[in-house]
């Protein structure tokens, strides 16, 4: 059986490429909610840290349901502390068989939780740190276009050389996850490399450029996930989102795209695929 079947359904299968589903709201009935999601045809979840103590509790979670995988990381909106020790810390948890990338980490420059500075020193610091291990990054970015591609920038010219010689998958260097900027912002982002992924925002009244985005960048280049438990979309505005809602996100870009449904879920599985188990993707 490969990634694209369910033994549970006859719907193709999803994978929700960013979610925090070690998050508190899941602690009660998280089994629920997987098992609803694989009710829905999502094969694999990545819930995904911002803390060093975030980050254990993703590996920790991900040991305990196959389908479920972890990524580790500082965020800029996180108000720990950022030392050596979290670096060294951060390169001991990356080692985990189940975490699939860096993050979440980036610019957050609405709330401004750590100064300017700051937050683009943390940046680069573990960006660094992506490519010394060779992991994708997930990247989250609000108000920091021009710094962030400055930065990323800089990050993808470092493994130019790399790039150069490899197939056009191997370009990949992560995500802009719960991408909310402008289509030309998309479009220099994918340009270094980096997937656009799309989460529940697109279904609200009032999306922002999301639906020119998903209209016209090309399916290899995106990626859905839910975010949850936050960003529910339109249909649970206001309640606890979670991976099974990632179908809705899907739906909507088909809808947008004048598009079957199963070409929007066949082609955002294997763009995870190729960033997260690239070893797996084979053909797809």
């Amino acid at each position: 059986m490969t990634i694209l079947e369910s033994p549970f359904t006859s719907k193709l299968m999803l994978v929700d490429s960013h979610c925090h589903l070690h998050d508190e709201a899941f602690a009660r009935d998280v089994s629920d909610v997987i098992r609803r999601a694989r009710e829905a045809g999502v094969a694999r979840i990545v819930t995904v840290g911002t803390s060093i103590a975030d980050s254990r509790a993703a590996i920790a979670l991900a040991e305990r349901y196959d389908e479920v995988y972890a990524t580790v990381g500082i965020a800029p909106h996180d108000e720990q502390p950022f030392t050596h020790e979290s670096l060294q810390q951060l390169r001991e948890l990356a080692q985990h068989p189940k975490v699939v990338a860096l993050g979440e980490l980036g610019l957050d420059y609405h709330y401004n939780t750590w100064p300017h500075e700051r937050q683009v020193q943390v940046f680069r610091q573990q960006l660094g740190l992506a490519g010394e291990l060779s992991k994708p990054v997930v990247i989250h970015s609000r108000d920091a276009d021009a710094d962030m591609l400055e930065t990323l920038g800089a990050f993808a010219g470092s493994t130019a050389t790399d790039r150069a010689h490899g197939t056009p998958d191997s370009r990949l260097l992560g995500v802009m996850h719960c991408f909310s900027s402008t289509l030309e912002m998309a479009q220099a982002c994918a340009a270094l490399g980096f997937l656009i992924s799309i989460a529940g925002p697109l279904t609200y009244s009032k999306p922002r450029a999301l639906p020119d985005v998903v209209k016209t960048l090309p399916l290899r280049i995106l990626l859905v996930e839910t975010d949850a438990p936050f960003l529910a979309p339109q249909s649970q505005r206001g309640k606890r989102n979670e991976p099974a809602r990632v179908r809705d996100v899907a739906h909507k870009i088909a809808e947008l795209r004048g598009e079957a449904f199963d070409a929007v879920a066949h082609a955002t599985t294997c763009n995870a695929m190729r960033l997260f188990w690239p070893h797996e993707a084979g053909g797809q």
